[in-house]
């Protein structure tokens, strides 16, 4: 019983680590300041508006979770709740086509774990069934995803549509390499007898796993494609001496992961009797062994082997730039929304001030997987050479048992002529 309820969870941590101006993992915005070269590039970011840096930094990298960073947290849950990471690296190159646009190819590894949750479901996880005893407990609306996938890029930016704006598009073609997919319908539910003798579960969810046998870097059990669209143009305004608008949309697309792919399904209610059942997080090997687990899934779900497609998290960024002086300070504000995965909307402000090669940008943004986020980043752009490092919320490393979300992102270029 312990594995059954514990299974979504795990994986979502488990699976976590397989293992310009901000992170929006979008190499296109990187073109304005980098222009013609290659570059390396690395994108993490993670938050959650419930579970706080402490204790977040368990979960990914391992260690002890005390019964204190639980009970921070637990004191934060709200109705809904949310957890998310996004990990990409790779390289891309932009290389001259003529005078007027100019073509990207790349290479990317792209890492996604996100979740929603209510207090039943964090409680459970982390305190077990024990405080649930003559209750039931709510594990209804939750969502688990956790994918990765490569991905080659092809496409081409027009840098001189009417003199002044830019066009850019890309495909990527994708090889799935892990998924794990979770979602419970409007009914789940876990009941606690009173004297701890029996569990009843509402069984009300669906389950997708890739081939469990073929997880690698090499691994080939899914293919799929997405494109990416980006815009920038100039416009007049009254504020400022000059305004540009950007609009970003990566990562639309899917991958049909093959027929070595498991689903399960489930709708109906079980009851466990018979066994002194007082927290489903004790439970002790000799109490496992009475119980044949092969019927416990046979009565449990539907699982069956099959092909089937699931679509990516599409990432949409929208920013607008405001141009102050001698063109050398600059407000960005600016929306990212992630679709498809558990993302709440995000609104951020950026002041940006160039002395000489270098650019130094702040960063204030409210939504996403944390709460409130700052940041800063240092930009470089020589003859040769292209240079970043920042982060959109430094407050993770500063404070983390106050505070939610974390995140750095870096790239090195070598820039062409």
């Amino acid at each position: 019983m312990k594995q059954i309820i514990k299974y979504s969870f795990n994986l979502l941590i488990i699976l976590t680590v397989f293992n310009g101006k901000a992170q929006y993992n979008t190499e296109f915005i990187n073109y304005s300041s980098m222009g013609r070269g290659i570059a390396l590039n690395v994108d993490y970011e993670a938050g959650s508006n419930a579970i706080k840096n402490d204790m977040m930094n368990k979960l990914i990298w391992g260690g002890y979770i005390s019964t204190e960073m639980k009970d921070a947290s637990d004191k934060k849950l709200k109705e809904k709740n949310n957890f998310g990471i996004n990990l990409n690296y790779g390289t891309t190159a932009f290389i001259k086509g003529n005078n007027k646009f100019d073509f990207i190819v790349g290479f990317k590894n792209q890492e996604v774990l996100n979740a929603s949750f209510n207090s039943d479901f964090y409680r459970l996880m982390f305190y077990g069934n024990k405080r649930f005893l003559g209750q039931t407990a709510d594990i209804s609306h939750i969502s688990v995803n956790a994918l990765r996938f490569q991905e080659v890029k092809f496409g081409a930016i027009i840098h001189h549509v009417d003199s002044v704006a830019k066009i850019g598009c890309s495909v990527s073609f994708l090889k799935g390499e892990q998924l794990f997919y979770f979602k419970t319908g409007a009914n789940a539910s876990l009941y606690t007898a009173a004297d701890a003798s029996s569990i009843q579960m509402n069984s009300n969810f669906n389950l997708a796993v890739s081939d469990t046998s073929n997880r690698n870097l090499f691994g080939f059990n899914g293919i799929g494609a997405n494109v990416d669209i980006f815009f920038e143009t100039p416009y007049k305004s009254k504020v400022g001496k000059k305004s540009v608008l950007l609009v970003n949309a990566n990562n639309i697309g899917f991958i049909h992961w093959q027929n070595k792919s498991v689903q399960y399904s489930s709708d109906s209610v079980i009851t466990f009797k018979g066994y002194q059942i007082e927290n489903i997080l004790d439970l002790k090997d000799s109490t496992l062994n009475k119980i044949n687990q092969d019927t416990i899934l046979q009565n449990l779900v539907n699982g069956r082997k099959e092909n089937f497609n699931i679509n990516i998290p599409t990432n949409l960024v929208l920013i607008n730039k405001i141009y102050f002086g001698k063109m050398n300070f600059v407000v960005n504000t600016g929306f990212r929304y992630i679709f498809n995965a558990n993302y709440k909307p995000y609104f951020f402000a950026e002041p940006e001030y160039q002395y000489k090669k270098f650019k130094f940008i702040g960063h204030f943004g409210y939504g996403g997987y944390a709460r409130f986020n700052y940041g800063a980043c240092i930009n470089y752009t020589g003859k040769h050479l292209f240079f970043k490092l920042g982060s959109n919320s430094l407050q993770g490393f500063i404070v983390p048992k106050i505070a939610y979300g974390q995140g750095v992102f870096f790239s090195v270029a070598k820039r062409f002529k």
